[in-house]
Order: structure tokens, then C-alpha cells, then sequence
């Protein structure tokens, strides 16, 4: 059953895995025209800390946004009554290195309630498959009457 009322959502989460792919860093590449050695040169990224290339922070940021729509769906009845809208990331940070092939998970919560803006913020947390917290940032929606 979905969340009935903007003050039902707090505290409401979601989690969702995502097994990077080359595939996904090499369009990401190509939408955003960011052919960073980072990104598309193994050879140049093995000799670094990395040991190999990695993601880009914004898919990474592409793979919350994935758990923002997913906590949108769980809210049910007050999708009836609102329209969410992203209005950004905030405090975003990498910790570590996402390289193709890992998997990460997101965690997005629902942390803290503003009734008289109709704004709710979320913690995110990203960890590899190793446990690892690869990113954070905290999340704002609006939620618009209908």
C-alpha cells in the first residue's frame, strides 16, 4: 500500500542495485561529450590509484535519480493529489572510485519535511559491492498540488 500524505513520506526509503557496465560509461560518454582519460582511457587510468577507469559522477548521480523516481511510486495515493519535482542535488560528494563492473546500491530516505513549502529532503548513500560508500548527497523534491 502507498503513503497516503506528505507527512507519511518521512522516513519512507527505497534501495536499488546498479551493476556498472562499460556500455554505461561509454554512451554516457557520448550524450554528454565527456571523453575524459578518466572515463575512456584504460591504459592511462591503470597506472593511476584507480587501477583502471571509472564512472562518471553524474551517471552516478543518474543512478539516484533512479531512487528518487522509486520512492516516488511507493507514495501511492499522494501521487493522487501531487506532482513531484526534482528541484536538485545538494552536497554531493564521490568518496571513491566506481569502476565498470562494480555494483553499487543506492539507499534514498526521506529525512526531513517542509508543510509549509510542500518540500521533503533525502539522504542518499551509494555503496559498492564491496560496502564501500562511493557517494553521498542529500536530494530536495517539491511536491506541486495537483
Amino acid at each position: 500500500m502507498g503513503l497516503q500524505s506528505f507527512h507519511d513520506i518521512l522516513n519512507a526509503s527505497v534501495t536499488c542495485a546498479k551493476t556498472v557496465a562499460e556500455s554505461d560509461v561509454l554512451l554516457f560518454a557520448g550524450i554528454t561529450g565527456d571523453f575524459s582519460p578518466n572515463h575512456v582511457d584504460e591504459e592511462a587510468m591503470r597506472a593511476t590509484a584507480y587501477g583502471g577507469r571509472i564512472a562518471h559522477g553524474a551517471l552516478l548521480v543518474g543512478y539516484m535519480s533512479r531512487a528518487s523516481t522509486l520512492i516516488v511510486e511507493k507514495c501511492g495515493a499522494l501521487n493522487e493529489t501531487h506532482y513531484p519535482v526534482s528541484l536538485g542535488y545538494d552536497r554531493v560528494r564521490f568518496l571513491k572510485g566506481v569502476r565498470i563492473g562494480d555494483t553499487v546500491t543506492v539507499t534514498y530516505t526521506i529525512t526531513a519535511l517542509d508543510a509549509a513549502k510542500l518540500r521533503s529532503s533525502a539522504a542518499i548513500e551509494m555503496k559498492n559491492q564491496r560496502g564501500e560508500t562511493v557517494a553521498v548527497a542529500t536530494h530536495v523534491l517539491a511536491w506541486l498540488k495537483r
